[in-house]
């Protein structure tokens, strides 16, 4: 892209109103919503609500795992579509986002905004019937600071990946708060995997896309001398920081087993960090990104499994 793109306002009605028109605009309002970021928010929410039925001895109850990720996926999906409703002109500076629906001019900004208010406000008002005002609550308040904190931020210090660590690891938080109404510390150490999960994770996308961040304008990485050292401390500190999760505990001899896994997991995934932060390399960075998403959801599994075992 030679320069940046403007941003148009066409409205979607002047196209054919046909099957591959509606089909089309489904699929953007579809795309509005990060269905892809949306699986590991679902995966994260549904472990902490199965772990914290367990931690008050409850069987699991799946209209209640039901109703929590019914919320928690349309408060998630309105975050990710005001989200870009805010982004849109710099989204479309961007060779990664400029095909996004807004920022292609796909849809109108202004039914992108209704859509994105309704879905929040359904989420955090069926959290609320359905799973308690604690989850609701939560699910707010991951949606006002991802919003209101992280995203300005983005354009202003790199600082905004720490900010922005915050809200994006509240889903196991909001998963456990339906299952039990309170928090205790096991639900905070799931929070603290997903809070550190999400550096390593992020700086290889950061790197991948640094070209297209400093198009926009982004500062989600130091610029000059500082930008190695930022990624390098960012990837591999949080990742040594998942390892000792791991081994902090004491595991009895049923549970031994599944920490050991724990720990060479978190090990794999280390090995992976300091591979990209020596090689910073695309091809290094992807492999990173492919390991965070494949290591959180197994991690998670060890954890049900663990849990799981403790009941019977």
């Amino acid at each position: 892209m030679s320069g940046p793109s403007i941003v148009t306002e066409q409205l979607p009605f002047s196209r054919p109103r046909n099957g591959r028109f509606w089909g089309s605009t489904l699929s953007d309002y579809w795309a509005l919503t990060k269905p892809e970021v949306n699986f590991l928010i679902l995966i994260t929410t549904g472990v902490g609500f199965y772990l914290g039925c367990g931690s008050e001895a409850r069987h699991l109850s799946f209209l209640g795992l039901f109703n929590t990720l019914l919320g928690t996926l349309l408060v998630a999906s309105g975050t990710g579509t005001l989200n870009q409703y805010f982004e849109r002109k710099f989204d479309a500076q961007m060779r990664r986002t400029s095909r996004r629906p807004l920022a292609d001019g796909r849809l109108e900004p202004s039914a992108v905004l209704a859509f994105g208010i309704l879905t929040s406000v359904a989420g955090s008002i069926y959290l609320a019937i359905a799973a308690g005002m604690l989850a609701s609550l939560l699910a707010l308040l991951t949606l006002l600071s991802y919003l209101f904190l992280y995203t300005p931020l983005k354009r202003k210090t790199p600082l905004c990946v720490l900010v922005g660590a915050f809200p994006g690891a509240m889903p196991p938080l909001i998963g456990w708060a339906s299952a039990s109404g309170r928090l205790y510390m096991e639900a905070w150490l799931l929070y603290a995997i997903v809070f550190l999960w999400q550096f390593p994770h992020f700086m290889a996308i950061a790197w991948m896309y640094r070209e297209d961040y400093d198009r926009a304008g982004y500062l989600v990485l130091p610029k000059g001398n500082a930008r190695i050292p930022f990624v390098t401390l960012e990837t591999l500190l949080p990742l040594l920081a998942l390892v000792a999760i791991s081994m902090v505990q004491v595991p009895t001899l049923h549970a031994a087993i599944f920490y050991c896994a724990g720990a060479l997991l978190g090990l794999g995934f280390l090995y992976i960090g300091l591979e990209f932060v020596l090689q910073r390399s695309r091809a290094a960075a992807r492999r990173l990104v492919a390991a965070s998403i494949v290591y959180l959801p197994l991690l998670f599994i060890l954890s049900t499994i663990l849990c799981n075992g403790g009941r019977s």
